[in-house]
């Protein structure tokens, strides 16, 4: 607006003839040009002022909502990362799980490769064994009981067997 107000003062400065004329018609011009300016200033001051709390207010239910909606994309994002990182642990968990169980087997074979070596028996080598003292000892019970059985009767037998001539004579002699 000042540029237009140049471009016609230098516009009359060449037309007009009288330069009182001319500088007191420019100056009101510009005069009321500045007065126009300064009251939507004071319009748009005053207009701001009355509307401002409002504005303010829709500023901070705004960022309200922007703040709920960037808070409820982080936690997305980060509940993506937590079970993604989750799942690598697991991964890294199992593997390593296999890993232990691989050395555990190897760690065990040598050691019973090393004790076969020695001579040192193993643990079925051993179960073994105790089966077979329990299968003979259940044998020998068996047995035990059997003979006794058998012995019990031939002593009562023989009290009651006639004597033998030889049994009698014997008999005889010793009384």
């Amino acid at each position: 607006m000042v540029k237009k107000l140049k471009a016609m003062a230098e516009k009359q400065k060449k037309h007009a003839s009288a330069s009182g004329l001319f500088d007191s018609a420019l100056a009101g011009q510009v005069k009321e040009s500045a007065q126009q300016i300064w009251l939507a200033g004071m319009g748009a001051f005053a207009k701001a002022q009355a509307e401002g709390k409002q504005v303010f207010d829709a500023l901070v239910k705004e960022g309200a909502t922007l703040q709920k909606k960037t808070q409820s994309a982080a936690e997305e994002k980060f509940g993506e990362v937590t079970s993604k990182m989750t799942s690598m642990a697991d991964d890294v968990t199992a593997k390593a799980g296999q890993h232990w169980d691989k050395l555990e087997s190897i760690f065990e074979e040598r050691t019973a490769k090393a004790l076969k070596k020695l001579g040192v028996p193993s643990s079925k080598d051993v179960q073994a064994l105790k089966d077979r003292i329990d299968a003979l000892t259940a044998q020998l019970a068996t047995r035990s009981k059997g003979a006794a059985k058998k012995a019990a009767p031939a002593k009562t037998a023989a009290k009651r067997a006639p004597r033998t001539r030889a049994a009698k004579k014997s008999a005889h002699s010793a009384a």
